[in-house]
């Protein structure tokens, strides 16, 4: 996989989630659930380098599988934070947004590597 754009938006998205991280703990003083998010949230573009680094194109679906999973994880943390009200809406639905775009990328990238493997 070249250097793309599912790479940089998931990297930005691991960044985005460490400074969330860092103000859950700093100012909301939660520790257990922002731990998980950090977890969740920086493991998305981890997987989407292992990918890269894939052994067939199987393992890059599985791999980017795995990816897809991890950010819908992440939303559920992140859901959980705004219902407990660690999170306004606003700082909710401003993440969401980038997890959400994330997971259409990554869809996309399934789909199109299963249907190139079906050729």
């Amino acid at each position: 996989m070249k250097e793309s754009n599912v790479r940089n938006k998931s990297f930005a998205f691991a960044i985005r989630v460490v400074r969330l991280y860092q103000y859950l703990c700093g100012d909301k003083k939660e520790f257990v659930l922002s731990k998980q998010l950090l977890r969740s949230g920086t493991s998305i573009g981890a997987m989407i380098r292992e990918a890269e680094q894939a052994e067939s194109k199987a393992d890059f679906i599985h791999k980017l599988s795995i990816g897809l999973k991890e950010i819908n994880e992440t939303i559920y943390w992140l859901e959980l934070l705004k219902e407990t009200d660690y999170l306004t809406i606003q700082q909710f639905e401003s993440v969401q947004a980038d997890a959400v775009e994330i997971i259409k990328i990554i869809t996309v990238i399934i789909k199109n590597t299963k249907a190139n493997l079906n050729k």
